[in-house]
């Protein structure tokens, strides 16, 4: 059986747009979705057994259920498989990773896991899982662009593939972006930074060559802006509609989880946030 795409829902209102954008993923994709609510421990509710299950019946059911109609609403004959489940998030959310296509997650909520996902459960999840991790924040559409970043890196090479796939299946073009900086005070002139700018250039369209040839229907712009990554692909993701960068890039650190550009995206991304990682299977 094919992974299926999983959403963590919470009933917040962002929680709705990781869900309605979650939905749409399984349905281009023909995968099933998985929508997971995650208890909180039993205290939270009430003190008492009984009064744990009516809290679940009522108020925890009723979250999934919701969840499961509005997406079939949306996507009629769409597989929904619906996981009420108790324990930790962070770990509930990881170990679905581990079997998923795509996990889905809003970047904020109200209440339970939710108001945690700009927290410690969203750089877990996002730092540790296996698959790639969604961060539907600003929902966009209409621009028909996916943006994702470059540098050479094996994770780069990896949310290559991630945003190509996807501009592959939705018709979008592919804005490739290799964002780096002169080593000196650029000149209004200046053979050697010209030679470098064409360096760049050409180990850009190297990464780019292998996808290319895979995916002849995805038109590729690229853009090598003189700029640090963060604020190059933070301005690039206002006129996309997802953005994919690697978990880690090149001037990450060894034993780190999350790299510095992917962590400060997760807050100033004007779109939905890819984060991807090599995976091993």
């Amino acid at each position: 059986m094919a992974d299926p795409i999983v959403v963590g829902v919470d009933g917040s209102g962002r929680s709705l747009r990781a869900l309605v954008w979650a939905a749409r993923e399984a349905a281009l994709r023909q995968r099933a979705l998985r929508i997971v609510h995650v208890l909180p421990p039993a205290h939270v509710y009430a003190s008492t057994p009984e009064g744990r299950a009516w809290e679940e019946s009522h108020r925890d059911q009723g979250v999934v259920e919701e969840a499961v109609a509005i997406a079939q609403e949306a996507h009629p004959g769409l597989e929904v498989a619906p996981v009420l489940v108790s324990g930790t998030p962070a770990a509930v959310l990881l170990a679905e990773a581990e079997h998923a296509h795509t996990m889905v997650l809003g970047a904020k909520g109200t209440g339970g896991f939710g108001g945690l996902l700009l927290g410690s459960v969203a750089l877990q999840v996002v730092g540790h899982s296996t698959s790639p991790v969604v961060i539907v924040n600003h929902v966009s559409s209409g621009h028909r662009r996916v943006v994702v970043g470059a540098d050479g890196s094996a994770h780069s090479d990896a949310a290559l593939e991630y945003a190509f796939e996807v501009a592959s299946l939705t018709g979008a073009q592919l804005q490739a972006v290799h964002a780096w900086s002169h080593p000196g005070p650029p000149a209004a002139v200046s053979t050697a930074q010209d030679a470098l700018r064409q360096e760049q250039r050409q180990a850009l369209k190297g990464w780019l060559a292998p996808l290319r040839e895979r995916h002849p229907e995805v038109e590729v712009v690229e853009e090598l802006p003189d700029d640090g990554p963060i604020v190059a692909l933070a301005r690039a993701s206002d006129r996309a509609d997802l953005l994919v960068v690697g978990s880690r890039g090149l001037g990450g650190f060894r034993g780190l989880a999350l790299g510095s550009v992917s962590h400060h995206l997760l807050q100033f991304s004007q779109c939905p946030l890819a984060v991807v990682r090599p995976r091993v299977r």
